[in-house]
């Protein structure tokens, strides 16, 4: 083993060692089932910040936006504009109603607000989310575990189904043990390793070729639209150009920031805060990591383009970053790049985990089955279930390795993380501000959203190709998934609760309880 591969090595270990020490140090801190899942609702405003942001990122930040920087250059910012919106119209706008509510009913998962706030005393709405959960969170958590095979397989030339594996491990390992609390310990660390890793390596890579002038001439010589706002198009250097589908992919890239408006991975963090005045120095904190790290994955592929052919990434983008920190940066660094990497990975998983193993053991087995099981039995069940549900992702990131290699990282989670957010988003943004949605509305939009994902993602391309529309076929893969998703799952929402009698009549005096929460 040669020196250069013992510091990376050194570097892993390290992080590794501190991600067990997290776990252990929750552990002590983890008594009851309100610990396990909310951190028994007393954090602060820095921690909730970096483990919203930690664990709204994963892969696609390191390994997919900044595989899009390189591919198609400035276009790439569109998805920082969306980033910022749906991360700042979270905090400011459904962050503090959010919290107020899930004070005032005592909750502590986001389906437990949703039955609280909704009147829905047949637990149907707490089984749809607790579904929608247990069936989309593999699937995103595989495409992490898809990523971090990905990830030792380009940095270490580990086999692919060996580096997903050890970096599982490591989850499962922390995990089990401290569930919330040391997944959100473990996102302020990741977190940070991640900001200061995205805001380093473009500016060593600027030093390195040159200053603005080279990269601007290298670019310029490659493709001129890689410095463009619509980005380059199909058909070789110049060609790019603002066109219906120009405008259609932008829409697609800036959505992403949908999911920020209700998925229960973020918002879990707003009901774990000791209180709402953490709210106003959270949002700043969260908008300033979002700037920087998404700028900065952005401008790590835009300059890695002036520096590396394509070829020198074995033909796929999302290998930019790793190329870039092993051969820019000395050993040990670059070993911390593997970790930075991990650390994207890990605090999804982490947190996706947890959300689902809350949705099985307390939206189900508690609620609906065994309202009177002890704490005791609660947390040991929950550990197994979080271990159980660790391995079917981790099945399922070997599928994804075994029958879809091609997709990138980028479009494979965020298949997951539409199905999440086109199930949720909807029907939290209008539990918070419309008195008009009833639990009816909210059951209904919630499956639409839910079988949208699926239909826009498989179906629709069959149905446009047998009906002679390809063209349509590329437009919709352009937009992608979530916005028409989201907006069916919105207008589903809207129209049963309007034609919902009954369950309007139940909702009798939930004005007063959303002016409280706006107060």
């Amino acid at each position: 083993m040669d020196h250069a591969t013992v510091m990376k090595l050194l570097a892993i270990g390290l992080y590794v060692a501190i991600l067990l020490g997290i776990g252990v140090a929750a552990s002590r801190k983890t008594s009851d089932i309100r610990d396990y899942f909310a951190a028994g609702k007393r954090l602060g405003f820095f921690n909730v910040a970096f483990s919203a942001r930690a664990t709204g990122e994963s892969a696609w930040l390191l390994l997919g936006l900044t595989g899009m920087g390189y591919a198609v250059g400035v276009k790439a910012f569109w998805v920082v504009l969306g980033e910022m919106i749906g991360v700042g119209g979270a905090w400011l706008f459904m962050a503090h109603r959010f919290k107020r509510l899930t004070d005032r009913y005592d909750s502590i998962t986001v389906p437990d607000y949703l039955e609280s706030r909704l009147r829905d005393s047949g637990h149907g709405l707490r089984l749809i989310a607790a579904g929608a959960l247990v069936v989309f969170v593999p699937i995103y958590a595989g495409a992490q575990v898809f990523a971090t095979g990905t990830a030792f397989h380009a940095f270490l030339g580990w086999n692919h189904y060996v580096g997903a594996a050890a970096g599982f491990a490591v989850v499962m390992l922390y995990i089990t043990q401290g569930g919330f609390t040391a997944v959100v310990w473990s996102d302020v660390f990741q977190g940070s390793l991640m900001v200061i890793g995205l805001v380093a390596l473009p500016l060593v890579a600027w030093s390195h070729v040159g200053g603005h002038e080279a990269i601007t001439g290298a670019l310029q010589g490659i493709d001129p639209d890689l410095l463009t706002w619509h980005g380059p198009g199909a058909d070789g250097p110049g060609s790019g150009g603002w066109s219906f589908a120009t405008i259609t992919s932008i829409c697609g890239l800036a959505a992403i920031g949908i999911g920020f408006w209700g998925s229960p991975q973020v918002f879990v963090r707003y009901i774990s805060m000791k209180n709402t005045g953490q709210i106003v120095p959270g949002t700043i904190t969260a908008l300033t990591w979002t700037l920087l790290a998404d700028s900065g994955a952005v401008l790590v592929g835009l300059f890695g383009r002036a520096i590396y052919a394509p070829e020198a990434l074995g033909g796929n983008s999302d290998n930019i970053l790793p190329e870039m920190s092993l051969q820019l940066l000395p050993a040990f660094f670059a070993g911390g790049f593997i970790a930075m990497v991990l650390s994207a990975i890990m605090s999804t998983i982490d947190s996706l985990l947890v959300v689902a193993s809350s949705a099985g053991v307390r939206d189900y087995w508690q609620k609906t089955r065994h309202p009177g099981m002890s704490d005791e039995r609660l947390m040991s069940l929950s550990r197994r279930v979080t271990l159980a549900l660790s391995l079917v992702s981790f099945g399922v990131g070997i599928g994804i390795m075994l029958y879809d290699k091609e997709n990138g990282v980028f479009w494979t989670i965020m298949f997951g993380w539409s199905g999440i957010a086109a199930t949720f988003c909807p029907t939290m943004i209008l539990s918070l501000y419309w008195s008009g949605l009833t639990a009816r509305g909210a059951k209904f939009a919630m499956v639409a959203g839910f079988l949208a994902v699926p239909f826009f993602k498989f179906a629709a391309p069959a149905l446009l190709l047998s009906a002679g529309l390809e063209g349509w076929v590329e437009r919709l893969a352009d937009l992608d998934v979530l916005l028409p998703s989201f907006v069916i799952g919105f207008l589903v929402a809207i129209v049963v609760s309007a034609m919902d009698k009954q369950g309007r009549a139940r909702m009798a005096g939930i004005d007063a309880e959303l002016r409280d929460a706006r107060s």
